[in-house]
């Protein structure tokens, strides 16, 4: 029987996935995440999602791989993890008071081939003062986030607005099988 593989470190996908009721193994891609020269963010999520899915094919050649990755971008400037204190600082003082785009990848890699979505939302980050984003990034929660943030987490507070601006619906009937 298949198992499930998440291809990724991080604890809120692994939470969700549990609350769906699977439980996969974690395994770790190491995956370059540098944009390529000219790459839109959109087009980096989506190519990081299926790299991260591709690089743990010949390990688990039976299994289903689940990957994914998350890109905010302003003006088309991807904001990756940042990384340290002042870096955090830079992007909250970038974002604050404008709207940017969040755009997650999520890649499914089963029987060789690699399905994958896309879900771009605009989300727009009231201005913090420095009080709180000292606050906040002491609080561990945005060191390994996108943008430096975490919508679903403490970095709520700081959302004025938020807007879908595509709604991808994926439905893989390889997740659907006895024991999944």
């Amino acid at each position: 029987m298949s198992k499930l593989i998440l291809a990724s470190a991080s604890p809120r996908r692994l939470a969700l996935l549990r609350q769906l009721g699977y439980d996969p193994q974690v395994q770790v891609a190491d995956v370059d995440e540098t944009a390529q020269a000219g790459e839109r963010p959109e087009n980096l999520a989506q190519r990081l999602a299926r790299s991260k899915a591709t690089a743990l094919a010949g390990s688990h050649p039976e299994n289903l791989i689940l990957a994914a990755d998350t890109v905010v971008a302003l003006a088309g400037q991807a904001f990756g993890k940042a990384r340290d204190a002042a870096d955090a600082y830079a992007m909250y003082a970038k974002l604050g008071g404008k709207d940017h785009q969040v755009h997650t990848a999520v890649a499914l890699l089963h029987d060789g081939q690699v399905d994958a979505i896309l879900h771009s939302s605009t989300v727009r980050l009231r201005n913090m003062s420095p009080q709180e984003m000292a606050d906040y990034w002491a609080s561990g929660e945005p060191a390994d986030k996108a943008g430096a943030y975490a919508i679903q987490g403490l970095g709520a507070v700081f959302v004025e607005h938020l807007q879908a601006r595509s709604v991808a619906s994926w439905a893989c009937p390889f997740l659907k099988r006895p024991g999944f």
